[in-house]
């Protein structure tokens, strides 16, 4: 039998062939694949015969191929390894060479195992293979399991005769962990909850020794129950960002195909019925998913503690802390560029706003400076000419007569200009009294004709442009235009709206049938300006206006009580009303009333915020407030104040009617 065997040998080995499948006949419940220099050691001792099914193998041959498709991809791919993972390449070729496995046989440790128990045993020590574990390969396995079948089988160790207990055998722990391991989704099950794995995290005083040593071995061990290939490694000092944060993403998002079912308390085939299998499923399902739970956990704190103590992540954060505190600063200094070139063009503007102004005041100055000028040299000819008329003793002899000429010369005064007078100062030195009588009949004619324009009512007929203006003329009596100076006083130039203002004024306060429009008062205000003496000449009316009725009512100003607010009169010919308060006439009031200055106009508003009206005798305390005024004077500005507020807000009224 050997030589035929030798003879076997010697043709396969001419025929190149490389694998051969046999049946041992004593062990039909066994399959398994040997080595062929193993098995002839094997056949050596027993008695061994080849099966009838032999595969066989044709030599190779060698052709020339284009390197092309999935074959040189996978070529160029192994090639371009890195050093680790051909290092990790070599360890498998090395592990997968069947001639270098060491298969231990610890039969103490076999003796001692209860078939009962052989949930708790160590498949891979039972095989021989505990330095492989999850490393050895399903040949090896075969191998190992076919080892120890030719070594525990209990036939072979009754032929050798020792004492064999059938029931309780330890060959069935052999069986079992074949069983196991030769199966893979039992296989996986158990490698799941291997016992030699170490489950724990590294210590502080380890990750401060050497982060990278530490890391890349506890990585390395737990990439094993990876369900993707090519995991990535943890790299070194050196490695990029973007090797880096793919490491970090692969692990963050890690996918395990560690699960425990091996260690289900009760096995689902052991339910008498399908109710009672039902219900042990789900209860192994829920403690599975608690397992899983946690050893997702467990990976999780793995990860985070990598993450937060790599150097390379530190660095990486600073380099963007500092990306961003560099881009704000560039903001925060495009924005002071941007203040600072708003400031300069704001300080740029306000120079040139305080150049235009002082050009500005320095015209104002140099009009008014003129303006006094002129008023210096008015005032000089008017000297002169009434020294020269108080030389010549007025021009007459008769002392009636020489009242009326020192009259005409103050009304010469005023009415003739700068030119004029010196003019007419030189005519006097040459003609004298005649010339002198002419120019005091013109100013009279002038002047009467200047007061029958100023209070005679106008015919209502005027002729513009061919078309003839049938408006009604409004009659301008002494109280109106007294009434029209108040207002233009009251609402200075630069009031919005200030003609249409002053208008409301004067029909609100004058006894008037025909309303007065924004264009008659403009018009008589212009006219009121072109002459200055009409001022004087209102004056000295007003004046003897108010005597006269202080005459006519002297008598019963002695039977009026002096608490008497106001008291009206009306003259006979019907042209006018005086108003009269305590004996004095309201005209001469306003005549003699003394302007308002900005300081008390500001010191009567500060003491009226200052008293309510609640305190008494507060116009007291007021005027107590204001130098050089009484309460009576405090009492009629703020009155004259309320006034124009009221007009202007009439007048912004009609302006919003009109819009």
């Amino acid at each position: 039998l050997i030589n035929k065997i030798t003879s076997f040998v010697k043709r396969v080995l001419i025929n190149s062939i490389r694998t051969l499948n046999f049946k041992i006949n004593k062990s039909d419940h066994v399959r398994g694949y040997v080595n062929l220099f193993q098995l002839v050691k094997n056949m050596a001792q027993e008695k061994v015969v080849p099966c009838n099914a032999v595969a066989l193998y044709q030599p190779y041959l060698k052709r020339n191929v284009d390197v092309l498709g999935d074959a040189f991809i996978w070529y160029v791919s192994l090639i371009h390894k890195t050093y680790e993972e051909d290092c990790q390449a070599s360890a498998d070729v090395e592990d997968d060479n069947v001639e270098d496995v060491v298969f231990e046989d610890d039969v103490d440790y076999l003796r001692s195992l209860d078939p009962k128990e052989w949930k708790d045993q160590d498949h891979y020590a039972v095989l021989g293979i505990k330095n492989l574990r999850i490393k050895a390969t399903d040949d090896i396995i075969k191998r190992a399991y076919r080892k120890k079948v030719l070594k525990h089988h209990p036939d072979k160790r009754k032929g050798q005769g020792e004492e064999i207990r059938p029931d309780d055998d330890y060959f069935t722990c052999i069986t079992r962990a074949y069983e196991i391991l030769g199966t893979p989704i039992k296989r996986r099950s158990y490698d799941s909850v291997d016992p030699e794995f170490d489950d724990s995290l590294p210590t502080a005083n380890e990750i401060k020794q050497d982060f990278y040593k530490v890391f890349n071995k506890y990585f390395k061990l737990n990439s094993r129950w990876s369900e993707k290939k090519n995991v990535p490694q943890l790299g070194n000092a050196k490695t990029s960002r973007h090797d880096v944060e793919k490491f970090y993403s692969f692990w963050y998002n890690f996918e395990s195909w560690r699960e425990f079912s091996y260690n289900d308390e009760e096995e689902k085939e052991r339910g008498q019925d399908r109710e009672e299998r039902r219900w042990i499923e789900k209860q192994n399902k829920a403690v599975r998913a608690k397992k899983k739970k946690e050893e997702m956990a467990r990976i999780r704190s793995l990860v985070d503690m990598a993450y937060n103590n790599d150097p390379r992540i530190a660095k990486f954060k600073q380099e963007e802390k500092d990306r961003k505190l560099a881009a704000k600063r560039a903001k925060q200094d495009a924005a002071q560029a941007r203040k600072d070139e708003e400031e300069r063009i704001l300080k740029e503007a306000q120079l040139a706003k305080d150049r235009a102004e002082a050009a500005e005041r320095s015209r104002i100055d140099a009009i008014r400076m003129e303006r006094e000028a002129q008023k210096r040299a008015l005032k000089k000819e008017r000297k002169t000419f009434r020294d020269l008329c108080k030389a010549n003793d007025y021009y007459s002899t008769d002392p009636a007569e020489k009242v009326e000429h020192m009259a005409s010369v103050e009304k010469i005064c005023e009415m003739l200009k700068m030119l004029e007078l010196q003019n007419l100062t030189k005519e006097l030195a040459v003609s004298g009294r005649k010339e002198f009588l002419r120019v005091a009949k013109d100013v009279e004619d002038k002047l009467e004709a200047e007061r029958k324009a100023l209070f005679e009512p106008v015919s209502t007929k005027t002729v513009t442009n061919g078309k003839v203006d049938t408006s009604v003329a409004v009659d301008w009596s002494l109280e109106l235009v007294q009434l029209l100076i108040k207002a233009v006083n009251l609402f200075p130039a630069g009031t919005n709206q200030r003609w249409e203002v002053i208008a409301n004024f004067l029909n609100q306060h004058a006894r008037q049938d025909v309303k007065i429009t924004a264009k008659d008062v403009l018009n008589k205000a212009k006219s009121l300006q072109n002459t200055d003496f009409s001022k004087n000449s209102l004056k000295t009316m007003a004046n003897e206006a108010a005597f006269d009725s202080f005459e006519k009512d002297k008598k019963n100003a002695r039977v009026t009580d002096d608490t008497t607010i106001s008291v009206k009169t009306e003259e006979v010919n019907g042209k006018s009303d005086t108003v009269m308060t305590n004996g004095v006439n309201k005209i001469e009031e306003q005549a003699k009333a003394k302007p308002w200055s900005k300081i008390e106009q500001e010191l009567l508003e500060q003491a009226i915020k200052t008293y309510p009206a609640s305190t008494p005798e507060r116009w007291d305390r007021i005027a107590e407030c204001i130098p050089n005024r009484n309460k009576k004077e405090c009492m009629r500005r703020f009155k004259e104040l309320v006034d124009m507020i009221k007009a202007k807000k009439q007048a912004q009224q009609l302006d919003n009617g009109k819009s």
